[in-house]
């Protein structure tokens, strides 16, 4: 599957630059801003009990939101976080959790934190337009103010229902601040984005479409459980209904082609523990030789919960795509 990082637009040569604040005539307005975090930051931004979220909401005045542990954006292992409030309180937690994931790079990275960090944010398709504009006139302007990155990623055909998209910043801290304001202030004059401040956090509706550039993938519901039901599509990729039950004897088997197995399992193993360990689903791959019917796809088995199952196909999903598109 693509990355969500698959770009649309991109920006010049990058200056730096304090973010200016919001138009005056929307400071008041409520609205709200999602984006991406690996589960690792998510845990940074929570703190220990929950004291550096509630320290962040009570000095920004926003309130802070995230979605549970294990719950992703579909095709990926990062979690959401939503900021709401008034535009300036929103701006002002935004400051604060960035702040603090970026010193946390920088104590790993040095002083090329700001190069490498990114801010995914999380917009519904249909409010996209409004931020590229006629002819992509708003999202360029909004480069040459910020001289920020700014990517929009495709819309993404490989999960059924999924009408958000992401939106990539890149550049300094002063940079990506300034083009989260510009863009916040933009969408906040869209009734469509407002009405979606209430939208779940998790994608429960949203149906695995086909594993990307992996040309057979099936499911196999356990006999006598109530685990998946598939309906097969062109060239026998499955879409998947989950049931209501959350029955941890579900398994799913996907083909991942021979030569990128070794991405998936890693070095001394190291890559499949880290996703059965994030994911908490058990993970087993054919032995060599040991091909789906037809194909040089090697079958790697996904058994949990429906959750354990959705987060390890995404890790696993990522992985591939990084070797495909390097």
């Amino acid at each position: 599957m693509e990355s969500p990082d698959s770009s649309t637009y991109i920006s010049s040569p990058k200056r730096s630059g304090s973010p200016k604040s919001p138009n005056s005539e929307f400071m008041e307005k409520p609205t709200y801003l999602k984006f991406l975090v690996s589960n690792a930051a998510a845990g940074s931004v929570i703190g220990k009990g929950g004291s550096t979220i509630t320290d962040f909401q009570k000095d920004s005045g926003a309130r802070i939101q995230l979605s549970r542990n294990q719950e992703y954006f579909p095709g990926t292992a990062d979690r959401i976080i939503m900021i709401s409030g008034k535009i300036d309180d929103v701006l002002k937690a935004m400051d604060l959790i960035l702040n603090k994931l970026l010193s946390e790079i920088q104590s790993e990275d040095g002083d090329d934190a700001d190069q490498i960090s990114k801010v995914r944010l999380v917009v519904p398709n249909n409010c996209c337009g409004a931020i590229i504009g006629k002819s992509g006139a708003t999202i360029k302007s909004f480069i040459e103010d910020s001289q920020a990155g700014i990517k929009i990623s495709p819309q993404d055909n490989n999960y059924i229902g999924l009408t958000d998209r992401v939106v990539t910043l890149t550049g300094s801290f002063e940079e990506q601040m300034r083009a989260i304001d510009l863009i916040l202030s933009k969408l906040s004059e869209d009734s469509l984005y407002l009405q979606s401040m209430n939208a779940p956090l998790s994608y429960p509706g949203v149906l695995f479409a086909g594993f990307h550039r992996v040309p057979y993938a099936y499911v196999h519901p356990p006999v006598g459980t109530a685990g998946y039901n598939a309906n097969y599509g062109p060239n026998g990729v499955a879409a998947r209904y989950p049931s209501n039950k959350e029955d941890r004897g579900n398994s799913l088997t996907i083909g991942v082609a021979d030569e990128h197995i070794g991405v998936v399992v890693g070095r001394g193993g190291r890559n499949i523990l880290e996703i059965s360990q994030a994911s908490g689903a058990r993970i087993k791959i054919s032995d060599r030789g040991d091909f789906m019917s037809g194909t040089s796809n090697r079958k790697v088995t996904i058994t949990g919960s429906l959750g354990a199952i959705r987060t390890a196909e995404a890790m696993i999903n990522q992985k591939v795509a990084s070797v495909i598109e390097s």
